[in-house]
């Protein structure tokens, strides 16, 4: 048997995405929303079976890694989120990049000669890696309307993955992908009228005009945390909005907070952009937090410890 195991977000969908354009195969696909990360589980690896995992931490999936590994199967794990101890296993083609200014899509491009290097340009936009991808563009002679589509449209896909249940999203991941996979670039997708462009852009501009009137629970010099209702609308916003903060105040760190269906708080933290740092070590203080150096989260933060939660994060970037 053979499986693609990827992340629901921009990131994880259009790493898949440049795989299987360049090698299409016939695979079973495994996947959520943005912070459903513990996919590697949700399978029962058998000896030969060939699985590739995309954009989902190896330190939360380390258990059923050696489950899949010690059965026999082999193991492809591309990511660039903290991986623990990472397995020293001949069956285990691991290729990890901490670099805060890669995604798991710039290593995959790297992976296929950068055969469909729009699209992990396209991922970095939606990653918040604004810097890197203009850079890649700017490389390729992408023109300034160029370089704006891509990052708007990584910005829509990125914007798809958050809710707390499939449910919430425009699209399920797994039918975005195969939407998005009938496109050899970005810019034909964008080209044509009827693809998920649209759709995602019209919903992510409603989306984001009801996230104006979001409540402020903290604002200092170091850090800024806000509060969305319990809505799907606002829990679809959670990341973007994060990204979106974080670009206009490049100096702060910044928190939002949603509510979830489990009677607890779920948080996207986001590094000052220009001390991309840190985040992650801000949400692993607490039991479901995880992430990467400039961006993370805790899927499910009781409600007593919001006020640990934003005390933690202003002493850290203090």
């Amino acid at each position: 048997m053979k499986y693609d195991i990827f992340n629901g977000d921009a990131d994880g969908i259009i790493a898949l995405l440049q795989l299987q354009l360049a090698n299409p195969t016939d695979t079973v696909k495994i996947t959520g929303v943005k912070r459903d990360i513990n996919l590697l589980q949700k399978i029962t690896p058998k000896q030969g079976d060939c699985i590739r995992v995309l954009d989902i931490s190896m330190e939360k999936n380390m258990a059923a890694l050696h489950d899949a590994l010690g059965v026999g199967a082999r193991v492809m794990y591309v990511d660039h989120h903290k991986p623990g101890t990472i397995p020293n296993h001949t069956n285990l083609f691991a290729h990890i990049d901490l670099d805060p200014d890669m995604c798991t899509s710039l290593i995959v491009s790297n992976l296929v000669n950068k055969k469909y290097h729009l699209w992990a340009i396209t991922a970095a936009y939606g990653d918040n890696l604004f810097a890197k991808a203009d850079r890649e563009a700017d490389e390729l002679g992408l023109s300034e309307t160029e370089k704006s589509q891509l990052k708007a449209f990584g910005t829509y896909i990125n914007y798809n993955g958050y809710g707390s249940e499939v449910a919430d999203l425009h699209f399920a991941p797994e039918a975005l992908y195969e939407k998005l996979l009938r496109y050899q670039s970005p810019l034909d997708a964008i080209a044509d009228k009827g693809s998920p462009f649209y759709t995602l852009q019209s919903a992510y501009l409603a989306d984001m005009n009801q996230a104006a009137n979001a409540q402020v629970l903290h604002d200092c010099d170091v850090a800024k945390v806000i509060l969305l209702e319990d809505a799907p609308w606002a829990r679809r916003v959670s990341g973007v909005l994060g990204n979106d903060l974080a670009n206009q105040s490049p100096n702060k760190a910044h928190a939002v907070v949603t509510y979830n269906n489990k009677d607890s708080y779920t948080i996207s933290v986001r590094a000052p952009l220009n001390n991309k740092f840190g985040a992650v070590d801000v949400c692993s203080q607490f039991p479901t937090g995880g992430g990467r150096a400039a961006a993370a989260g805790i899927n499910e933060l009781p409600k007593l410890s919001l006020a640990s939660l934003i005390l933690a994060l202003i002493t850290y970037y203090r």
